[in-house]
């Protein structure tokens, strides 16, 4: 009996889940393996390297990253990249400098530029936000068994257009089954060999999408790998400490136990 109301309840809960997801034109989120994730895993440097050279000839065009120091390319668990290559990087934008009244090459303790020209999104912070229990179909367990956040979503909805385009008071729309609603005001950014890597890795466009969401995951949460290490050695400590915790406990009051059987 309770295993036939365990299947109808599920059963009920499938059929509604895909009434609302079709009704809703909720968005198709496909999980990816990717090298951060769980309570172990770490960036991929190179895959961070690739990501930056995405973001760098393709999305900056239309997107900033203005809450990310340039100084941060050459940090432990980022990038990685030489300080020399972190300068001459920085010294390829520009930035207004008001004591000069007039603009300068940045250095790399500014600041990437912020791009509103076109109206587009920051990506400083796109991969939190896009990640937590809100999750792509709205419980949040696909996320906790699957891993699937920001860095999924932005992979996904880059690799999403079906090549469908309709327009609608006078702007041009497509259709991404990744993007909630099914539309999106976005052309396809990436179509597959944008970008040649330095280090010959294949540059399809499933490649560079999680290359760029990599990145973006890491300009999002670049002290990740810190917090992780620093919540793993708290587990440890806390497991250690509970457990001397009850031997002592176990050894004070063994003998006032004893004492009171006897008396």
């Amino acid at each position: 009996m309770i295993k036939q109301i365990a299947l109808s309840a599920a059963t009920a809960l499938a059929i509604s889940g895909g009434a609302a997801l079709a009704a809703g034109g909720e968005s198709h989120i496909h999980d990816v393996q990717f090298s951060f994730e769980g309570p172990f895993g770490a960036y991929d440097q190179m895959q961070l390297q690739r990501g930056l050279q995405v973001y760098t000839e393709v999305c900056a065009a239309c997107h900033g990253l203005k809450y990310v120091p340039i100084r941060t390319l050459a940090d432990e668990g980022g990038p990685q990249l030489p300080e020399d290559q972190v300068r001459a990087y920085a010294a390829q934008m520009e930035i207004f400098d008001p004591e000069l009244d007039d603009y300068r090459p940045r250095v790399e303790t500014d600041h990437f530029p912020e791009n509103n020209d076109a109206g587009a999104p920051d990506l400083s912070l796109m991969a939190k936000a896009r990640a937590g229990f809100h999750g792509p179909y709205g419980t949040g367990l696909s996320q906790l068994f699957n891993g699937m956040g920001g860095a999924e979503y932005i992979a996904s909805l880059l690799t999403g257009y079906t090549g469908k385009e309709k327009e609608e008071a006078g702007s041009i729309f497509y259709e991404n089954t990744a993007f909630p609603g099914g539309w999106i005001s976005m052309a396809p950014p990436l179509y597959g060999e944008d970008v040649e890597y330095a280090d010959g890795h294949s540059n399809s466009i499933h490649h560079e999408s999680e290359d760029v969401a990599a990145f973006l995951m890491w300009a999002a949460e670049p002290k990740m790998m810190a917090r992780k290490q620093t919540g793993l050695i708290s587990v440890i400590f806390l497991t250690v400490l509970t457990v001397l915790l009850y031997a002592t406990n176990k050894r004070l009051w063994k003998p006032i136990k004893k004492a009171a059987k006897e008396a």
